[in-house]
């Protein structure tokens, strides 16, 4: 009597298990989830959270997670990338997260309805710092949160400043010194946020025209304008040039690699911000529940403990160490002795009074100001630059060198219309040949360089010895024809 209950039940197991059999590998599919994000952090930061996102996936809600970097430049190109991708499709971009690229990229796109907002749950809401040094840390809608904190100053190479006898730095103004000509490095801000935001500090720390004049002096230092902010800190750290505008983390890491005796940082006291670097799910993202996850990762102690750690301390980054500040006031207690940056920015003090709202309004406008004032004729603004200083600085001439051609008003009004590309282009055109005409004026219209005369002399004289004779052999045997 039990033999054939037994076989029944093993027909109905090899049944069960040939149907599991299909099931499992759909089960398995569709377990695993997709991200898409754009950003403008570097490798490593993308290898760690990626890392630690799809660990901390799989042991809370059983997922593989799957994501795609998109890198499309620095934080300028991504904020174009992105108005143009829903300018095409106002709906969604097919993309789920924007990550890094300060804050001001994040309160213009606010504004534009392009990203979607999303209350964190109380538990982790409760331990972000709502606001630092006046900036907000998060937005009140929920629409961006600040992912990370960062500072901005100056990286210094002792060891040149030592064999030149120049000064260290203690001031954005310092930058301007005639002594250091040619030994200033800087990035482009078109193409770097950080170097951007620089620029910006420096407008709201000093003024429009007296910031105008720091900006303008600085770029007649400069020896030349890289495209990466990380490209002019290794410039100073590899003595090529002696100082740097710098976001913290790029020169920590060039201290901590040369060593704090052969490198140097500074952060203008009252004349900087630390400033919130910002995550956010856009409008009509394709994987939202994995987009929220994400966002909720980040702002994690899990995720913050990335940011802060050594690497190989247990709970930090395995591979890269990332040496950024964290948003929760309390871990700086809770992890001291653990972390790659000595300093909590919680506790420091500056009297300068960032408005977000403004740096972000005129953040296209003020690069494309840069761009033609200081970038695109550089070598007319050097030219001046070392004749006014050879002069002896007179003042009207400074003046003149560092005159902006619209006023602070003027420069906000104009970003209502930097969407027209009509209108922008024209005013950046204006601006160039503004600057060229008070270059000339200050510095003599460029003369050709030695060789270039001496390759011209070459060439005439190998026209008259070659070129001529047989042009007039030719022109001979047609009247002979």
């Amino acid at each position: 009597m039990v033999r054939p209950n037994l076989e029944g039940h093993l027909r109905a197991w090899g049944h069960l298990h040939a149907l599991l059999l299909l099931i499992v590998p759909s089960v398995a599919l569709a377990l695993e989830e997709e991200l898409i994000i754009v950003s403008p952090h570097w490798e490593g930061i993308q290898r760690e959270f990626e890392r630690g996102f799809g660990e901390y996936a799989l042991r809370n809600f059983g997922k593989k997670v799957k994501v795609e970097w998109l890198d499309v430049g620095g934080t300028s190109e991504v904020l174009r990338f992105v108005k143009s991708e829903f300018s095409k499709r106002p709906e969604g971009i097919g993309i789920d997260v924007i990550f890094g690229g300060g804050i001001d990229p994040y309160i213009e796109l606010s504004r534009l309805g392009l990203l979607q907002p999303y209350r964190l749950p109380d538990s982790l809401l409760s331990r972000i710092a709502p606001e630092i040094g006046g900036i907000p840390i998060y937005d009140p809608k929920y629409r961006w949160y600040g992912a990370t904190l960062a500072g901005f100053g100056i990286i210094y190479n002792r060891a040149v400043l030592k064999l030149l006898g120049l000064p260290e730095p203690k001031t954005w103004e310092d930058l301007g010194d005639p002594s250091l000509f040619s030994w200033v490095g800087s990035a482009d801000p078109r193409s770097s946020g950080s170097v951007h935001m620089a620029y910006e500090i420096i407008l709201q720390a000093y003024g429009w025209r007296k910031g105008w004049e720091v900006i303008t002096r600085m770029g007649g230092n400069v020896r030349a304008f890289t495209r990466g902010a990380n490209e002019s800190v290794k410039d100073v750290a590899a003595g090529e040039v002696a100082y740097g505008l710098a976001i913290d983390f790029y020169a920590w890491a060039q201290v901590n690699r040369i060593g704090p005796d052969k490198i140097g940082y500074v952060m203008p006291e009252g004349l900087t911000v630390v400033n919130p670097d910002a995550v956010a799910i856009l409008k009509g993202a394709p994987h939202p529940e994995a987009a929220r996850r994400f966002l909720e990762f980040v702002m994690s102690e899990e995720g913050q403990r990335l940011w802060m750690c050594r690497k190989g301390v247990p709970g930090g980054p395995r591979e890269y160490q990332l040496g950024r500040f964290s948003v929760l006031p309390d871990l700086y207690g809770k992890l001291k002795g653990l972390t790659a940056v000595s300093a909590n920015p919680f506790s420091m003090g500056s009297s300068l009074e960032y408005d977000a709202d403004k740096g972000s309004e005129r953040w296209r406008v003020l690069n494309d100001m840069v761009g033609a004032l200081i970038i695109d004729v550089h070598v007319d603004l050097v030219r001046a630059w070392r004749a006014v200083i050879g002069r002896g600085l007179r003042e009207e001439e400074v003046e003149l060198l560092c005159r902006p051609p619209v006023s602070e008003e003027e420069a906000l009004r104009l970003a209502d219309r930097w969407d027209d590309p009509e209108f922008r282009n024209e005013r950046i055109a204006e601006w160039r040949t503004f600057a060229r005409k008070k270059y000339e004026k200050l510095g003599g219209r460029p003369e050709p360089d030695r060789w270039g005369r001496i390759a011209t002399v070459l060439a005439l004289g190998m026209w008259v010895a070659f070129v001529l004779p047989y042009m007039q052999r030719s022109f001979k045997r047609r009247r002979l024809r």
